[in-house]
Formats: structure tokens, sequence, C-alpha cells
């Protein structure tokens, strides 16, 4: 809905914003830079920010800001301009074709940006983005992605996971998947072995330093790289390489 919406708000930009009885008016957004750049090409770059937001496979912020909640804003911002627009419209004219089409293309794009945290069909992982697969009930095994323990490779006989270990099939259809395991004591450094896990529920990842703000969230669905055991604490590595500790290692499932 957001990249359709774009599409349609970059194409209302070329169209005729207004019209007048008995004259030929072929004024568009792009006749004002204001309204070309600054409010149609503001709502394209806002649903820009939203998509690539969600192809990434943890939020990125820029200068402390959210890029999802940036694209959002922009959202907002532009069908607002656009509704006063088409409100205050001069004496002896009235709205074309670019100013109409433009002002549903930003509500549309307005409302599908607010919606997508509150409707749960809207927030399904877009194709083509990393490290996410489909959530499944705690307890199986995920097909795929990021860190899937199970998955091999070609011209081998099974996948080795990190550390040596090799790892174990996933269970057959009707077959019972592995029960989770909780690191329960202290293993010493010489013994520990690198596995992957999941979790439950989506927990947060801790940085090393103890400081008490998280750095990253796991989210339930996808494996991470545990490379260090701490007592009763993990220190795991996300897709993209961040390392941080994991508290709450209650429920964790392991590869």
């Amino acid at each position: 809905m957001v990249i359709g919406a774009a599409v349609l708000l970059f194409i209302a930009s070329f169209l005729h914003l207004y019209s007048v009885s008995g004259f030929n008016l072929n004024t568009t957004a792009w006749d004002n830079l204001g309204y070309g750049l600054g409010v149609y090409m503001g709502g394209v770059i806002g649903a820009a920010l939203i998509v690539i937001n969600r192809c990434l496979p943890q939020p990125r912020k820029v200068l402390g800001l959210d890029l999802g909640t940036v694209g959002v804003a922009f959202a907002i911002l532009v069908s607002w301009t656009l509704f006063w627009s088409l409100v205050d419209v001069s004496d002896g004219a009235s709205a074309a074709a670019g100013l109409i089409l433009g002002f549903i293309a930003a509500l549309v794009l307005a409302g599908a940006a607010v919606a997508t945290p509150l409707v749960p069909a809207l927030q399904a992982a877009l194709m083509g983005a990393p490290g996410q697969i489909p959530a499944q009930p705690y307890g199986g095994q995920p097909q795929g992605g990021y860190g899937y323990p199970g998955a091999s490779q070609p011209g081998q006989p099974g996948q080795q996971s990190f550390g040596g270990q090799p790892s174990q099939p996933a269970p057959s259809f009707g077959g019972q998947p592995s029960q989770p395991s909780v690191p329960q004591t202290q293993t010493p450094a010489q013994d520990f072995s690198p596995f992957w896990f999941a979790v439950p529920v989506a927990r947060p990842l801790f940085s090393e330093d103890g400081a008490q703000s998280p750095i990253a969230e796991l989210a339930p669905g996808t494996w991470y790289l545990a490379v260090e055991q701490r007592g009763a604490t993990i220190v795991a590595q996300t897709q993209d390489g961040r390392r941080g500790v994991l508290q709450d290692t209650s429920g964790i499932q392991r590869g």
C-alpha cells in the first residue's frame, strides 16, 4: 500500500493542479519547487524511508530518529498540506486531477503508514527482507533463515555449527520437535561451544559494558548465535554482527 500510494503521488505531480473556466492552465507541481520537491516528493521520500526501514533486519536511527517514524511524519505532513491546498482553492478556479489525485495518494500513504504497527495483517515481512522468517509456535523448527542450524550446504552431509559440533537434523513431519534447553549453571570457558538459539518472545539485548540501555531486540522466529556464556547470561550476536548480553535466558530454544 505504501509503495503503490507513493507511485500514485509521483504520477499526480505531473498532472494539472488547477483548472479555470475559459483558460488553458498547464500548471503542475513542478512549476513550483515548493510543491514538487517539498510536498509531492516529500511524500515519496517518506514512503521510501518506511519501506527501507521494513527491509532492514534491525530498525535504523539517524541522528537519534527512527527511519520509519520519520517516514510516517513525512506522510502525515504531506496529506495535511494537500488537504488544505484542496480546500483553499482560489476564487474562479477548481482543483484538477493533480491536486485531487495527489491528496488521495497522500491520504492512503499516511493511513497505511499509521495503520501498519496497529494491524497484524500489515506487519508481514516484506519479500527480500534479510533475517526475517515466518513466526511459528514456540518449539517448532523455523524453515531456514539467518543462522538456521538445520540447513545443509550442497556437497556436505550436514551443516556444522560454529565450534565444530554437528547440528541435529530438523524433525520430520509428525515428529516431536526438540525441547528447549536453558543454561542452568555457568559453563567453564574451555568447555563452552557457541550455539544457535531462538527466543520465545521479544527480549532486549544489553551492552557488554554493563549499561542498562538495550542495543538491540531479539525477535522470536529468528536464530541468533551465542558466542559466550557468563553465568546465567549469554553473549549473543545479531544478524548485523552486533554483540550484547541476553540477561533473560529462560525458555530459549537451542538449535
